[in-house]
């Protein structure tokens, strides 16, 4: 059995095992088993309170669980410190934008970059090195379309655009799996669209794991989806097969039985 569950770690890049978490009595997960697949698009659904965003916070660190471990490459990284997490290539956005509002686009990136390397502000550091954390910087840029805007204020573009740096700041450590919260929040119908291609776009050969609620979004990004209902994973599968989960329908897509 033992040997059995190692074959699994090596076939998936991110594992959850009998995950649990409470907060001081208030019970949130039941229980989570869950593998994902490297080079996976991996949507996570349910409603709101369904345990989603502190799904997301155990496996970055913030949280501890209650019980349960989870292994990230075949290593248990449970309660790991998220410093730690990124160097060994995880990357998360936060349903809330986090950004450096005072500083340029294209210092926010450059802080990630800095911080990713190891390189703080050392005058003769940051003069050896800088014309490649610059180049860096600029494809990072170009790769989010704000490449023009490299020189504007973070705190001053449109939320879209904010959106946009967020994800950038996610990919600058060139992470193995990229974790995304509620990436299209609040955006409006063009916005959404031009995120979804971003998103496809820095994913490509990468693990993709997403929170979203808008189902248009997750149907036209993912390539499997899990749906967590009162803390415990409903179903998993393809999207075609969520799609027409009739435990889906009841739970979370609000349809009728036939």
């Amino acid at each position: 059995m033992a040997e059995l569950a190692g074959n699994e770690r090596k076939r998936n890049i991110l594992e959850l095992q009998g995950i649990y978490k409470d907060f001081q009595g208030l019970e949130v997960l039941f229980g989570i088993d869950l593998g994902i697949k490297e080079g996976e698009r991996h949507a996570i659904l349910g409603p709101n309170g369904a345990g989603k965003s502190t799904l997301f916070n155990l496996i970055t660190g913030k949280y501890l669980p209650s019980r349960g471990k989870i292994f990230f490459k075949g290593k248990d990284i449970t309660g790991e410190n998220p410093f730690k997490l990124n160097r060994m290539g995880m990357a998360r956005s936060f349903q809330i934008v986090n950004l450096f509002s005072t500083m340029t686009v294209f210092e926010n990136v450059r802080n990630v970059i800095l911080s990713k390397n190891k390189i703080y502000y050392n005058m003769f550091s940051l003069l050896s090195r800088m014309d490649g954390i610059n180049t860096h910087v600029e494809k990072v840029l170009e790769q989010i379309g704000l490449l023009e805007r490299k020189d504007a204020i973070a705190g001053e573009l449109s939320y879209g655009q904010q959106r946009a740096l967020e994800i950038g700041l996610t990919i600058a450590t060139d992470p193995q799996l990229i974790l995304l919260d509620e990436p299209t929040a609040g955006m409006s119908s063009e916005e959404t669209r031009d995120a979804v291609k971003l998103i496809e776009r820095v994913s490509e050969g990468k693990t993709l794991v997403i929170v979203e609620h808008d189902m248009e979004v997750v149907f036209s990004i993912a390539s499997r989806i899990s749906v967590i209902y009162y803390g415990q994973v409903l179903a998993s599968g393809p999207p075609e097969e969520i799609r027409n989960d009739q435990k889906v329908k009841d739970a979370y897509l609000g349809e009728e039985k036939e």
